[in-house]
């Protein structure tokens, strides 16, 4: 049995970065405090059957968990509520640019559960294909094209003005 204590400092570590995928996923703070909640338990069971010896990457696999939590959720409807707008609560403590953070968030919730973690995965968190691939446990052509079907969307939603307003910021 591992020791706790390495789970609590890999726990207090990781945290922030989890919730801002969290957040970047649910679009609402709260919901993503209670995903990272349940990732952070799902992982302490997995470390304390075999610690993080047994994980080649546990930061990583951390975030596998959190994905794969969010979307298991969101396929058994068990994310009810859906926020009307964004509200200072809903944004995360850390904003360097709140308009360019709304908007993309904005445009995020309107996107599926399944395209929202792959640009979150592919593009905010720089994996590659094959990375997300596993992640998903798709197929590399298949996050290939839902990363372009998505951007498009996501693209489209955000408006070409808009867009370019975002990247002069």
């Amino acid at each position: 049995m591992a020791d706790d204590s390495d789970f609590v400092e890999f726990a207090t570590a990781r945290t922030p970065a989890l919730l801002r995928t969290g957040w970047l996923l649910c679009g609402n703070w709260h919901q993503a405090q209670d995903l990272v909640q349940e990732t952070l338990a799902r992982m302490f069971s997995t470390w304390r059957r075999g610690g993080s010896d047994r994980l080649a990457n546990p930061a990583a696999y951390a975030q596998v968990v959190l994905v794969r939590t969010y979307l298991s959720a969101r396929r058994l409807r068990r994310f009810h509520e859906q926020p009307a707008e964004l509200t200072g609560d809903d944004l995360p403590p850390h904003t360097e640019d709140a308009t360019v953070r709304v908007a993309i968030a904005q445009a995020l919730a309107q996107l599926s559960p399944r395209d929202r973690a792959v640009l979150v995965l592919r593009y905010l968190h720089d994996r590659s294909v094959e990375q997300v691939a596993a992640d998903l446990g798709q197929s590399p052509a298949a996050i290939r094209t839902q990363s372009r079907r998505a951007l498009h969307r996501l693209r489209t939603l955000i408006g070409d003005e808009q867009l370019a307003d975002l990247a002069r910021n």
